[in-house]
């Protein structure tokens, strides 16, 4: 799925970030830009953040060991949850924080053409970013809008790198337009504001990251349409005659768990129910080749038992998920 596509994304971003944070640096030398400060620890936050991406794919391939039997897919929801801190604390807070001195103790700005010829040259680079990762979220994305794409994307990646050079995009204008004001005014209050904009707008692409990464890492069911061609491929018509109940979770972005309890006939023998059983299995991975860990159980429908209540109910859709 989106290992490679994620892993192209995620390179991209890391180059231009690296050469953004060491320009934005330099100008902040010569001017004494706060938006360049503040802008260039963003960028470094950014790096280091698809550091962690990257290194979090890398640890999710390892093989399961008896204590971890089902692998370890969900480290990579554990690395992007990291990035929604480093991007809370090192880049948004220590943006209000320089935001908030430099509204206090304003001052001109030196050399002016350094930050916008940097934030020039960084918009361009972020832009390039920014189309890597567009370019690389659309097959998966499919027709979901770009808001149900990140809510719902299992692979962290992708989701993630689109906010930060989103949020880098806007950022870099945001500091434009403070550096711009501070030039046109002469009053380096403008930079300041700028600078706490930026810091603002960070935490809340911070939180967002936070709120979906903190959902994969309770644990999803699978999609939708992955549900309904698990239903379709556990039904035989024959042996198998119903799902009596079903139950999915990602054990990570391209691993799937299936368990689901199957009514069968109930003058089948054992050897044609296992026979049955074994079937099934090869449709859900056929249909659903994600799904790794299978568990069905059979058992006699029972429909007097099941309009009481006590069986359990099927597997609810995305659709009616609170997120």
């Amino acid at each position: 799925m989106s290992a490679s596509g994620g892993t192209k994304a995620i390179v991209a971003a890391l180059s231009a970030n690296l050469a953004i944070a060491v320009a934005k640096f330099v100008a902040f030398l010569f001017s004494g830009s706060s938006s360049m400060l503040a802008e260039s620890v963003h960028s470094l936050a950014d790096s280091g953040n698809q550091g962690l991406l990257l290194l979090g794919g890398k640890r999710a391939k390892r093989q399961a060991t008896p204590e971890h039997p089902f692998g370890y897919g969900r480290e990579r929801y554990i690395y992007a949850f990291l990035v929604s801190i480093v991007l809370f604390s090192v880049g948004g807070m220590f943006a209000i924080y320089e935001g908030y001195e430099k509204i206090k103790h304003p001052h001109e700005l030196e050399h002016w053409y350094w930050p916008v010829g940097v934030l020039v040259f960084a918009i361009i680079a972020e832009a390039f970013s920014f189309r890597t990762a567009i370019k690389e979220s659309n097959p998966l994305r499919g027709k979901q809008s770009w808001s149900q794409f990140i809510r719902r994307a299992k692979a962290p990646e992708l989701p993630v790198v689109l906010l930060e050079d989103f949020g880098a995009l806007v950022g870099l204008i945001l500091a434009l337009g403070g550096v711009g004001l501070t030039l046109a005014t002469g009053d380096g209050v403008w930079d300041g504001i700028g600078t706490l904009c930026i810091g603002v707008l960070l935490i809340v692409i911070a939180i967002v990251l936070a709120a979906e990464t903190k959902s994969l890492l309770l644990g999803e069911s699978a999609g939708l349409d992955e549900v309904r061609k698990i239903e379709a491929a556990l039904v035989d018509g024959d042996t198998v005659t119903r799902v009596i109940h079903m139950r999915t979770l990602h054990l990570g972005p391209e691993e799937l768990l299936v368990a689901a309890k199957l009514a069968v006939q109930h003058d089948d023998t054992a050897a044609e129910v296992a026979a049955a059983i074994n079937a099934a299995e090869a449709r859900i991975r056929e249909a659903v080749p994600i799904a790794r860990a299978i568990y069905l159980e059979p058992d006699i429908y029972d429909e007097a038992a099941a309009a009481k209540g006590t069986n359990p109910a099927m597997t609810p859709s995305p659709d009616a998920s609170p997120r």
